[in-house]
């Protein structure tokens, strides 16, 4: 038996299920698994007021989260796999996984372990997944794994679906266009993932320094909308040090430069994205040989190949 550390925060309740659906072969496996949902002590809400949703944007971004909850891990087990399962905000972790990143608790629970990250988020999340990098090697973790899991529907759909599930909780079928947030159908299949970790540990395969998680379509890597989401970050780093110099979150004087920030926002979603796609996709013949050097990069470390997906999924 093997101990397992999953840690994870879900404020809609998705990553929840896609957590569950991971985790549930290990615990059929015999293996010890602690849950560790992460609490801020100010809770963030759900669904989110606008004026909220914006205003968490500056942070988000500069890395400055809120205090957290008192954690419950037991201290005097020793982990042999961790499992950080988190949401992605304005293209950086959210908020109370960066704050578990930085504490004392992390260096203690991830100096020297393998680490497994599991995203349940709409389409953009490399940058957050830079940062994650960057947070468990400061705190002498190995990454080891990244699975990801995206909303269905076009990019361009969830422009629309994503923001009205954020701000009022609706995420069924709207104007013609797939539900809000990941299929159900793929949230089932997430549990592959379980039953390969599994096997890893069986065979002591987190002691190796080699992914675990090759041949399951962990990770599928659009390398247009990478190109995008650099500029959009670039974007929100100098937007979120422009807020932040009228006032800490909740501070009304900030309240000016975030409608400007949201108007920004919006023309950006309905102009610059569009329009960056659009010439992506002109150019194609020309950027082909560089987007898919871009693509195997960035689907490191477990990739987008299928030839363990009919050995797992037949459980």
């Amino acid at each position: 038996m093997k101990n397992v550390l999953v840690i994870t925060y879900s404020q809609t309740g998705q990553l929840a299920d896609v957590t569950a659906q991971v985790v549930a072969p290990l615990r059929a496996a015999g293996h010890f698994v602690h849950l560790e949902i992460l609490q801020p002590v100010k809770p963030f809400p759900w669904p989110w007021p606008i004026v909220q949703f914006v205003d968490a944007m500056p942070e988000c971004v500069q890395e400055d989260p809120p205090p957290l909850k008192p954690l419950g891990i037991p201290a005097d087990v020793d982990f042999d796999l961790v499992i950080l399962s988190y949401q992605v905000w304005y293209l950086s972790p959210a908020l109370p996984v960066t704050a578990f990143m930085q504490s004392a608790e992390a260096r203690r629970l991830l100096a020297g372990k393998p680490v497994v990250t599991l995203v349940a988020c709409r389409n953009m999340w490399l940058a957050a997944h830079d940062a994650m990098k960057r947070m468990i090697a400061s705190v002498g973790g190995q990454l080891r794994d990244h699975v990801v899991l995206v909303d269905q529907g076009h990019a361009l759909a969830t422009f629309l679906t994503t923001p009205r599930w954020v701000l009022t909780g609706k995420r069924d079928r709207w104007l013609g266009l797939p539900p809000a947030g990941v299929a159900p159908a793929e949230i089932r299949r997430a549990s592959r993932f379980g039953h390969a970790l599994v096997d890893a540990l069986a065979n002591d395969r987190e002691r190796n320094a080699a992914p675990m998680l090759t041949g399951l379509q962990a990770v599928e890597v659009n390398p247009r909308l990478a190109i995008s989401e650099r500029a959009v970050r670039r974007a929100f780093g100098v937007w979120s040090r422009l807020i932040r110099s009228f006032g800490k979150r909740g501070a009304w004087q900030r309240r000016p430069i975030l409608l400007v920030f949201a108007l920004y926002l919006i023309t950006m979603i309905l102009t610059v994205v569009p329009i960056s796609l659009l010439l992506q996709w002109l150019l194609a013949p020309l950027l082909r040989p560089r987007l898919e050097r871009m693509r195997q990069q960035l689907e490191l470390p477990s990739g987008s190949q299928d030839f363990n997906l009919a050995k797992y999924e037949q459980h």
